[in-house]
C-alpha cells in the first residue's frame, strides 16, 4: 500500500495515524514537517467571529491582534475548494467572513450574500499594498467588496531528482507520458481549467467561448490517464511528492516551501507559457452575526505580524507593505515572490471573472472529465 492509498485508508478509519507515521519514518520522512492534516486552532467560544476559509489557514499566528483584543481565537469553518464554499453559502450556511479570490468577486457579490467592507474600520488598512485590489470588479460605486489578503501562483511542483526535464519548464510537464501514474493535480476546476487553458493556448479573454471549451476539454481528457490523483487535499499531494510516488503535481507556492523545509529536492516551475496568478481575500457576509469582531478578524489578518507569518509559513505573498522590510530580495525570490506584487502577478495569467452559467458549465464538464467521460 503506497502513501496515497494509506492516506485514504487512514481517513476511512482503516489505518491508524500511528501506523501511517511509521510508514513515513520508513521512507525517511518526518510527519511533523509534512503534516497529514492542516493545523487547527482550538474552538473559540460562541461570542467570537467565524471565518469560513480554506483548510490550513486556521493558524493562531495570524491572529495576534485579535487574541490580544478578545482573549480567544475566532471560530473556523473550512472547505477544500471555492465551488464547495460557494455552494454551501448559497444553501444557507452563514459565517462572518469567507476567503474567495478576486475573480470570484462579481459572481459572489451578485448573490446578495455579501456586504461591502468599510475600510475606515480597519486600523491596518493604510499599510496595505493598493495594487492587490485595485481592479474594477472589486470596487463598485466606490465600495470595497473584498480586502486582499494573499497572492501567488498556481504552477507545477516537481522533484528535481526524479523528473528529467527536457528543455524549458513548461505545462507539458503535466502531460508527460513518461510519468503516467506519477503525476498529480489539484481537484478544483478553479485552478485546473485555467491552467489547462494556458496549456491549450486559449487566451483568458476567450475562455468563455464554445471553441475554448472544446480545446480545454480535449487537453484535460488527454491528461486524464496520466494522473495518479486529483484532490483538494494538498497535504496528500505534498506527502506523495515527498515519498516519490508523484514526480510532479499541480500546486501552489506552499507545497515547495514546506517540502524544501523538509529537505525534499523540489522546485516550483516557471512555465515558459506563464503560470496562473491570483489574489484572494476577505468578503463580509451580508448577515454576519458578529460583524464588529469580523472587522477585528480582517484587521488582524492584514497586520504586519500576520503577513510575515503568512509569507514565511506558506510562501504566499501578503498584503501589508511593512512586512516586506523583514525580507531580503533573495528571501523573496526563494519564496517565488517579489517586493512589488505586480512583478509576479503580471508575469503570468490572471483569471478573469466569468458568469454563473459559465462556472456551472465548467464545473460540470470538469467533473465528468475526472470521472473519465
Amino acid at each position: 500500500m503506497d502513501v496515497l492509498d494509506q492516506l485514504g485508508a487512514m481517513k476511512e478509519g482503516k489505518l491508524s495515524r500511528r501506523a501511517f507515521n511509521r510508514s513515513l519514518f520508513a521512507l525517511g520522512l518526518m510527519p511533523v514537517t509534512v503534516p497529514l492534516l492542516p493545523h487547527r486552532a482550538a474552538a473559540a467560544p460562541e461570542d467570537q467571529a467565524t471565518w469560513f476559509t480554506w483548510g490550513g489557514f486556521d493558524i493562531p499566528d495570524y491572529f495576534d491582534e485579535y487574541v490580544a483584543k478578545h482573549g480567544e481565537l475566532p471560530n473556523f469553518a473550512t472547505y477544500g475548494s471555492a465551488e464547495e464554499a460557494f455552494n454551501k453559502l448559497r444553501s444557507g450556511f452563514v459565517a462572518d467572513l469567507v476567503l474567495p479570490c478576486l475573480s470570484d468577486v462579481p459572481r459572489w457579490s451578485s448573490t446578495g450574500l455579501f456586504q461591502p467592507i468599510d475600510t475606515s474600520r480597519l486600523s491596518n488598512w493604510p499599510d496595505q499594498i493598493p495594487e492587490l485590489g485595485n481592479v474594477s470588479y472589486n470596487m463598485v460605486d466606490a465600495k470595497q467588496w473584498m480586502v486582499p489578503w494573499e497572492w501567488g501562483q498556481t504552477s507545477i511542483a516537481y522533484r528535481t531528482d526524479l523528473f528529467e526535464l527536457q528543455g524549458e519548464e513548461s505545462w507539458d510537464m503535466l502531460w508527460d507520458e513518461r510519468y503516467a501514474g506519477r503525476l498529480g493535480s489539484l481537484g478544483g476546476g478553479g485552478d485546473v481549467w485555467w491552467c489547462a487553458a494556458i496549456k491549450a493556448g486559449v487566451p483568458f479573454d476567450q475562455i468563455h467561448t464554445d471553441e475554448a471549451f472544446e480545446k480545454i476539454s480535449a487537453v484535460l481528457r488527454a491528461q486524464r490517464p496520466l494522473i495518479r490523483v486529483y484532490t483538494d487535499d494538498t497535504t496528500s499531494l505534498d506527502t506523495a511528492l515527498a515519498a516519490g510516488e508523484l514526480v510532479a503535481t499541480l500546486a501552489w507556492n506552499s507545497t515547495v516551501v514546506s517540502l524544501t523545509a523538509a529537505g525534499v529536492p523540489v522546485k516550483f516551475a516557471r512555465p515558459k507559457e506563464g503560470a496562473l496568478t491570483w489574489v484572494c481575500g476577505l468578503m463580509l457576509h451580508a448577515e454576519a452575526p458578529k460583524i464588529d469582531r469580523a472587522y477585528d478578524v480582517i484587521d488582524s489578518l492584514i497586520s504586519e505580524s500576520a503577513t510575515v507569518a503568512l509569507m514565511r509559513g506558506s510562501g504566499y505573498g501578503g498584503p501589508n507593505r511593512k512586512a516586506f522590510a523583514q525580507f531580503t530580495d533573495e528571501e523573496l525570490s526563494a519564496l517565488g515572490l517579489a517586493r512589488n506584487p505586480l512583478d509576479i502577478l503580471q508575469s503570468g495569467h490572471f483569471g478573469i471573472p466569468q458568469s454563473a452559467e459559465w462556472d456551472q458549465r465548467m464545473t460540470s464538464t470538469w467533473e465528468q472529465i475526472k470521472l473519465g467521460f
